[in-house]
């Protein structure tokens, strides 16, 4: 058989296995083995499995091996843990507090605050859907509480969760940095300025739709004092010295993302001990759940990299390559179709499984366009984000539903969040044609 029918069909059997809700692990892994198996025993033409057992046993052993030995795989537990370390402590929620107090005065203030959160959150933990299930809790029950529109209330948060995505540290720039062996400490860098944009772009819809709708959040009648505001600011410093570590040391050179995760790490347990705010349990809690979770994520880039190895297997990148003539194909109609690929899989696929579903066949193709992989990252954790908010799956938006004990409608939600998604376009728009904004960090770094 000839080896891109191979691929096709195999890649045909995966699309199908997430369709009925496999888990993506198993489905890449799973698949990938059998079709290398199949590949390797017909390639006489007869059926030989005999012939099979040995490359497929070396495609599970060496990619498996290869991607659990890489030094920046090291940095996923590590920022996992400080993400919980630091919530368990406070650290994450004091931002939120001293947002809150800040702009208490302000109609649409809370929900303001409550994206100044999740973008704080978003530094110190890296997940977008840790950071919408966390504030979520936190954030849109007081909203209600303070009689704002339900859409306001719970759509701030949901697209405030989406900053875990490109905010650093994020999970997402790491495997991408590892898939496409590009520098991890550029991709933080480079998620920074169009991060804060993202985060001033949520901001504008909140104020212009409390402009046009005061009595959508209407400001608290509780009066804040001077002091308070002093004090709740001062609290904050444990998370603007993680964001100054991670950022700062990257940016100047002092060390890489994984030293910054470990530093971080150590800096973080020793604040709280210092403050007396975590205790056993909760450090071993933290302990128990960064292990699921880094099982989790480890076993989706298990797969993906069976995945990555069949497809080289097959020659089907090259072949999809030779498909596409930039002298006839303008690179922006690429960038167009790139777009609507990753927001129709955003509808119904997580972005991890997104990501490492598509990218042996998109580098190929930005490589052949000449484009720059640090800025590409950018683009497609950006087209992730927008996928967490985005109907039918939008999992930021189920998240929320969740936590609120589903007292606002899921449709209601989607509802409110279509405002910020025409922001989140305009600021995808910006990032694309104007590439600065996400190399200005990266190409200016010590």
């Amino acid at each position: 058989m000839d080896p891109v029918t191979v691929g096709i069909i195999g890649f045909a059997c995966i699309i199908v296995l997430l369709a009925v809700r496999v888990p993506i692990a198993f489905a890449m892994a799973g698949i990938s083995v059998i079709c290398t198996f199949l590949f390797y025993a017909m390639r006489t033409g007869t059926f030989m499995p005999e012939r099979a057992i040995r490359p497929t046993v070396s495609l599970i052993h060496g990619n498996t091996y290869d991607l659990i030995h890489s030094y920046e795989l090291s940095m996923i537990p590590l920022f996992v843990f400080l993400g919980h370390i630091a919530f368990r402590t406070g650290m994450t929620s004091d931002i939120y507090a001293a947002a809150r107090l800040w702009l208490a005065r302000i109609p649409g203030g809370v929900a303001m605050a409550s994206v100044i959160g999740c973008g704080g959150f978003s530094a110190i933990t890296g997940s977008s859907i840790a950071c919408a299930s966390a504030m979520g809790r936190i954030c849109a029950p007081e909203m209600l509480r303070l009689g704002y529109d339900p859409r306001l209330a719970t759509s701030s948060v949901a697209v405030g969760g989406t900053l875990g995505s490109l905010i650093p540290p994020s999970v997402l720039f790491i495997i991408y940095g590892i898939f496409t062996e590009t520098s991890i400490n550029q991709l933080f860098l480079a998620g920074v300025l169009p991060g804060l944009l993202t985060l001033f772009g949520f901001l504008v819809v909140i104020f212009i739709w409390v402009y046009r709708d005061p009595a959508a959040g209407p400001a608290p009648k509780d009066e804040v004092s001077a002091e308070d505001r002093k004090k709740a600011l001062l609290h904050t410093w444990p998370a603007l010295l993680l964001f100054v570590i991670i950022i700062g040391g990257i940016y100047g050179g002092l060390f890489t993302a994984t030293e910054a995760a470990a530093i971080s790490v150590a800096v973080t347990l020793l604040i709280s001990l210092f403050r007396k705010a975590i205790s056993m349990d909760d450090f071993i809690q933290s302990i128990k759940e960064t292990c699921i979770q880094t099982s989790q994520i480890f076993f989706i880039a298990a797969g993906a990299k069976m995945f990555v190895g069949f497809i080289a297997l097959t020659g089907m990148s090259g072949d999809l390559v030779s498909l596409i003539d930039p002298q006839t194909t303008p690179v922006w109609l690429f960038l167009l179709a790139l777009v609507a690929i990753y927001i129709a899989l955003g509808m119904f696929l997580d972005p991890l499984g997104i990501m490492v579903l598509t990218l042996p066949f998109m580098v190929p193709m930005v490589e052949l366009y000449g484009l720059d992989l640090i800025w590409f990252g950018v683009v497609v954790i950006k087209l992730l984000e927008i996928g967490l908010i985005t109907p039918p799956v939008g999992l930021n938006v189920f998240v929320i539903g969740n936590v609120i004990d589903n007292k606002v409608p899921v449709a209601k939600i989607f509802a409110g969040v279509s405002r910020f998604l025409v922001m989140d376009i305009i600021v995808l728009a910006l990032i694309v044609i104007f590439p600065i904004i996400s190399l200005l960090m990266p190409t200016t770094m010590q």
